[in-house]
């Protein structure tokens, strides 16, 4: 049987990554930072699938939890052959709105957290010649949005470049990108939702398994949906001056309130 690491795992699109894993026959590592609901997630998951479910209780926005996941995908004991980086969070506000720390907290989540842990994982299995890597992005990562914007943008080209530099090793990596999706992201960051036209909304499940068919389809970047494939189509002919301006004011009429 093979193991799977899911940072951010509770809740959201990590929940439905270890749902689906797990029903597939997968052994769980599953990280976050409340270790009640880790534990209820593991014996819920072992119980319904009869897999092995460990726990692993970190916070990304630290060194001692980045360190402490990088030293369990290191582990050549007991290997990873699948990592999920899909820890993270949204702010609530325009820049300089927003606490500078809070910004340093997200880039150290999105950006600095997911460069290690992506090097602790693929080592091992560039050894094996064997392993995937997902690293959770967004559809935000291709439109002019502030911090959070910014930092997706970083996960798709570090994604998109360590997979080229990994070509014919047997690991995969690849970024996923969705759009809005029905979890706890927007309720923690403070965010309201009901402006957001329903057409947009994503399901979790369905986005999780379209996300690990274009991995076995060898894909470096997923967009896991026709209505965000065509919104992005429409946005890489559109010009960066104009399009700053439609998604600042599309921001504000559908991003936080």
């Amino acid at each position: 049987m093979t193991t799977a690491l899911i940072t951010g795992s509770t809740a959201g699109i990590g929940a439905a990554f270890a749902r689906r894993l797990s029903a597939d026959g997968h052994n769980l590592v599953l990280v976050a930072r409340d270790t009640k609901r880790l534990q209820e997630q593991a014996t819920e998951l072992h119980d319904r699938h009869g897999i092995e479910a460990e726990v692993l209780t970190a916070d990304l926005a630290t060194d001692d939890g980045i360190e402490a996941v990088a030293a369990r995908l290191a582990d050549r004991k007991n290997p990873v052959d699948l990592l999920i980086n899909n820890a993270g969070f949204g702010n609530k506000g325009r820049f300089l709105d927003v606490a500078m720390a809070d910004e340093l907290t997200m880039l150290k989540v999105h950006c600095e957290a997911v460069l290690r842990l992506t090097a602790a994982a693929t080592e091992g299995m560039r050894e094996r010649g064997r392993g995937g890597v997902v690293n959770v992005a967004s559809v935000a990562a291709f439109v002019p949005r502030g911090t959070y914007g910014a930092s997706k943008a970083w996960v798709v080209q570090f994604t998109q470049g360590a997979a080229k530099d990994l070509a014919g090793s047997g690991v995969r990596l690849m970024a996923l990108c969705p759009g809005f999706v029905r979890t706890e992201f927007h309720e923690r960051a403070g965010m309201g939702t009901d402006n957001i036209p329903g057409w947009m909304w994503l399901d979790a499940d369905k986005l999780v398994s379209a996300a690990l068919s274009d991995l076995a389809r060898g894909k470096s970047l997923s967009v896991p949906d026709a209505r965000y494939k065509a919104l992005m189509g429409i946005v890489k002919v559109t010009p960066r001056g104009l399009l700053g301006g439609v998604t600042s004011r599309t921001g504000r009429k559908y991003g936080p309130q």
